[in-house]
Parts: structure tokens; sequence; C-alpha cells
């Protein structure tokens, strides 16, 4: 018996990366998985890999800025799988432009994803958690949301309000005792596509634009670069029975970087 057998999480963002590694890892542990994404390609890859290992897990099409298209998501997990248990808010984007002279449209569309995607994700899958007995909600946040980060100023401020949106949003349901906890989860410097694309034009991708590995030397202690899996076991703590009496907390991931 896996850690989080027979039940089912939503991974949004599920296509690559930490989202990525987050569903294979909650899978190869016992749960159903429902992956969401807008690449749809890289999400049917995701779930190819999970069922070809012998896990169970869907691709579902998901804007997470998207009031509708939660509520059409919800009941159609329930549907198929009857319940669920488990959310990894995971889908985020990151866009490094000097506060000066970042523009008012992508300042709103970093808050939309970062901020109202996990707005989104806790109002309409906690009443679905509670209604299947209870579970885990594991928002993304990163370092950023724990210390300043210069030329990541706008980014920083919506995974800080990650942070405090998933503590506040904790002690509801503490106070409510409907049985769903939430935390935070924070990432250091992780090996992902996300660097290829920070401050480009959307669409647009760069080779090598930020090199991760130099970033590590220069800032991480021993100069150690984390992969995807490294979240993705946090995630998994966070999302099983192990970290039962585990609430309005974060889990730094960063090798030490924000000590």
């Amino acid at each position: 018996m896996g850690r989080v057998s027979d039940r089912v999480a939503l991974v949004t963002g599920g296509a690559m990366g930490i989202g990525r590694a987050c569903a294979m890892r909650l899978s190869e542990e016992g749960a159903s998985v429902v992956v969401t994404d807008i690449a749809d390609e890289a999400g049917q890859d995701t779930v190819k890999a999970i069922t070809d290992a012998g896990g169970r897990a869907i691709y579902i099409r998901q804007d997470v800025t998207s009031e509708s298209e939660w509520q059409r998501l919800i009941p159609e997990i329930i549907q198929q799988f009857g319940k669920l248990n488990i959310l990894v808010n995971n889908a985020g984007i990151a866009i490094m432009t000097p506060i000066t002279e970042m523009t008012l449209a992508d300042f709103q569309k970093q808050n939309a994803v970062n901020l109202d995607g996990v707005f989104l994700g806790l109002k309409h899958c906690i009443p679905a958690i509670a209604d299947s007995g209870g579970g885990s909600i594991i928002n993304l946040s990163s370092v950023a949301g724990l210390k300043a980060s210069p030329g990541l100023a706008a980014y920083a401020m919506t995974k800080g309000g990650v942070r405090l949106l998933s503590k506040s949003v904790a002690k509801e349901c503490a106070n409510s005792a409907n049985n769903v906890r939430v935390n935070s989860i924070h990432p250091g410097i992780i090996e992902t596509a996300i660097w290829d694309k920070m401050g480009l034009p959307e669409g647009e991708e760069g080779q090598n634009r930020t090199e991760t590995t130099t970033i590590a030397e220069n800032v991480v202690p021993g100069g150690v670069l984390g992969s995807p899996s490294d979240i993705a076991n946090g995630v998994l703590f966070l999302a099983s029975d192990d970290s039962s009496y585990i609430t309005g907390s974060e889990l730094v991931v960063d090798h030490g970087m924000s000590s």
C-alpha cells in the first residue's frame, strides 16, 4: 500500500517540471491523478508516463484563471473518480522584470495565474475535499515568497501572497472542522523550464536564458541545484497522513538558501 493509496489528486500545471514530478510521485504512492494544464501535448505525455507505469491518470485542459473552468472541472473529477482528496495548486508563471519596467498587463497576468488560480482552487476544491472525507491542499509558493528577490518583485509578491493565503485558509478549515489541511511549499533553485521563459513574451522560450547551475553555485549553500523530484517528495509528505498534524505551515525545500 502506498502512502496515498485510494486517494484522488488534482495537480494543476501538471504537464511538466515540478507539476509533472508531483503527479508521477503521487501516482507511484497509489493516488489516481488528474493532470490539468494548457500545454495539452505535454499533459498527455505526463498521463501516458503514469499509465505506462501502471498508474491511473487523466488529462483535462484547464486555465486556472477561469472560474467557469474550475466549476466545470470539479464535478467532472467527482463523476469520474467519485471523490477528491488532494489538490496541488502548482500552476504558475514567473516574469523577471524590474518593477519600473513591468507593464500593468504582465503584472496582472502574473497575479491572475499565481494568486487568482490558487484562490479559485481553494474556493472550489475545499468543499469537494471535505465532502470526500477530508484531505490535503498543497499550494506551491517559492523562496521568493520568503525573502526579497530584486528583478522578481512582482513574482515575489504573488508567492508571498500564496504563503499567507494558505495560512489563513488553513485556520478557516481548522475552525470549521472540515478535515481539510492547507500548507504551502517553497522551492529553491530547481531545474525546470520556467527559467527559460522568465521575462520573455508569451509563447516564446530561450535556450538557457537563465543558467540554473550558475545561479545555484552563487546563492545555494554548497552550490546544489534542486530537481523537481525534491519538491515532489515534499508534496507527497504534505499530501499523506505522515503530515496529519501539519496545517497552516510552509515546507521550505531550498538546501538552506533562505536560512
